[in-house]
């Protein structure tokens, strides 16, 4: 409680939708009654981190207090802050609500990726390890667990970890005892009970400085065996290497991953003897070429969607009972362009040709919902993803192919003499990632770097320098979806800029 007698606790809860955060405001208040306190609260609901957070806001004042309550909170003048996750902990910190002088935060240190993140044409991710020391210096006591972790591990909901975590800050002047009276009968509140205790010992159980949860760190990757072939490369590039080799393999067959072990082999003969940058260039053009050659069109969407692992997944997440009835439904809006790039190329041509007379195919362009659990819906993406047998005599395979080894190319003649300029053609492909008109663009700055920055730096007596004009085309293409900071990069309006760092290392990941 607060130092003045008629000062009320000021608690703010800041949560994602279906976490829960009603329930935990609901059994704040109910255990802050039934101790005789005078309690309000209110609520501001949201749709998470799309475009606002869902935020509860509660004052709680001694029995006959003459506190005037307010009903939304202040900038400094909030004495605890709940958050359900590590960025929600960011935007209240960013608020102003989190107080070196005042504020308790209890936060839970899992991420869930906002819209802004996701949608970045390159690295977009926030940096967890910046949230979490900016929070650990900004509150006058910080507690951060993955409580999401804890919960999921007891078979509950963020709330009753978050509730557990919170009655042991000692930030609530409740028992024990009152906050687990309210979690009321049956089985959910015996699960309730389990989470409590789990948030309750995550918090008492930390050293006096406060410890971020061990299950928030990042678990070491999990490393695909060292394909036939590769035991005299380097470590790093060896590792890139079976996760890429590994994803092709299931991508497509075999022989597709052996092709990629032949490129790959190839840049890495072209860098032989050369120096750490040369290993580096190496390293992330195997990287980016994984992740080019595995490119997604509709048989390997229809693939994912039918994955059973993904159905155990939403069974997990939905919380599933046995006897539970399950309805996957998708949603699918295929285009020309896109049924033209899994046809054989001539036939694929011949679409196209038609689209750019403005003719157009019927049944296209409009939104379709498929239900993937029923036996049709199924049996129609399982038909989609039977066709990558046919991929390599599509008209999509040809356009990468050929952009491939253009690539490959450019990467063969800078490895020995212009490191530099090698390691920042290796980010190159990240350009080309997406769907439909994000793709188009990508593909479209693409093309016009290699024309404009890659072609005239390879026939350039001295192609290193042109290495940092290369980087800043990278940075700026990714700057804007209209690339008009490239246009005005290429016009020379601005002056050049290295690619943004990224946050995190990205991984081949095998699905």
């Amino acid at each position: 409680m607060s130092a003045a007698e008629d000062t009320p606790l000021r608690l703010l809860i800041c949560a994602m939708g279906g976490e829960g955060g009603g329930v935990l405001m609901n059994w704040i208040v109910a255990a802050a009654r039934a101790q005789g306190f005078t309690v309000q609260a209110t609520s501001v609901p949201g749709v998470a981190q799309r475009t606002g957070s869902t935020s509860y806001y509660i004052e709680i004042a001694p029995p006959e207090s003459r506190a005037v309550m307010s009903l939304v909170p202040m900038a400094g003048r909030v004495d605890v802050v709940v958050a359900s996750e590590l960025s929600e902990a960011g935007r209240a910190m960013e608020a102003g609500f989190v107080s070196p002088r005042l504020t308790t935060l209890i936060a839970s240190t899992n991420r869930v990726l906002t819209t802004a993140e996701k949608a970045a044409l390159g690295e977009g991710r926030f940096d967890s390890a910046r949230l979490t020391e900016a929070a650990q210096a900004m509150a006058r006591t910080a507690h951060l667990h993955d409580l999401a972790a804890i919960a999921e591990r007891e078979g509950t909901f963020i709330s009753a970890t978050l509730f557990g975590a919170l009655a042991a800050s000692g930030a609530l002047p409740l028992s024990r005892e009152a906050c687990e009276a309210v979690l009321g009968d049956g089985r959910a509140a015996e699960a309730n009970r389990r989470g409590f205790a789990a948030g309750w010992s995550a918090v008492a159980g930390e050293d006096k400085a406060g410890e971020t949860a061990r299950a928030s760190e990042p678990s070491a990757p999990v490393v695909a065996e060292p394909p036939a072939g590769t035991a005299d490369w380097p470590e790093p590039l060896r590792e890139v290497a079976a996760l890429g080799h590994a994803r092709l393999v299931e991508y497509q067959d075999a022989a597709y991953a052996a092709l990629y072990l032949e490129r790959v082999g190839r840049l890495a003969a072209a860098a032989a003897g050369g120096d750490h940058r040369h290993l580096n260039a190496v390293t992330e053009a195997a990287r980016r070429l994984a992740l080019w050659m595995a490119y997604e069109d509709i048989p390997r969407v229809a693939q994912l969607k039918t994955r059973p692992e993904r159905f155990a997944r939403i069974r997990e997440e939905a919380r599933m009972g046995r006897g539970d009835i399950l309805h996957v439904t998708e949603y699918l809006r295929p285009r020309a362009e896109e049924l033209a790039d899994m046809l054989p190329a001539a036939l694929g041509r011949r679409i196209m040709a038609r689209v750019e007379r403005g003719r157009g195919l019927p049944f296209l362009g409009r939104g379709v919902r498929l239900r993937s659990s029923g036996v049709l819906g199924f049996w129609l993406l399982r038909s989609l993803a039977a066709m990558r047998r046919l991929r390599r005599r599509s008209l999509r395979f040809a356009r990468e192919t050929s952009a491939i080894e253009e690539w490959l190319d450019a990467m063969h003649a800078t490895l020995p003499a212009a490191p530099g300029l090698a390691e920042a053609l290796a980010a190159l492909p990240r350009l080309r990632k997406g769907y439909s008109d994000t793709l188009e663009r990508g593909c479209r700055a693409y093309e016009r770097i290699f024309t404009e920055v890659v072609r005239p730096a390879l026939a350039y007596a001295d192609p290193e320098a042109h290495a940092a004009r290369l980087r800043g085309a990278i940075a700026a293409a990714l700057a804007d979806e209209e690339h008009r900071a490239l246009d005005a990069f290429l016009a020379g309006e601005c002056e050049a800029r290295a690619a943004p760092p990224k946050l995190r290392a990205e991984t081949v990941h095998v699905q």
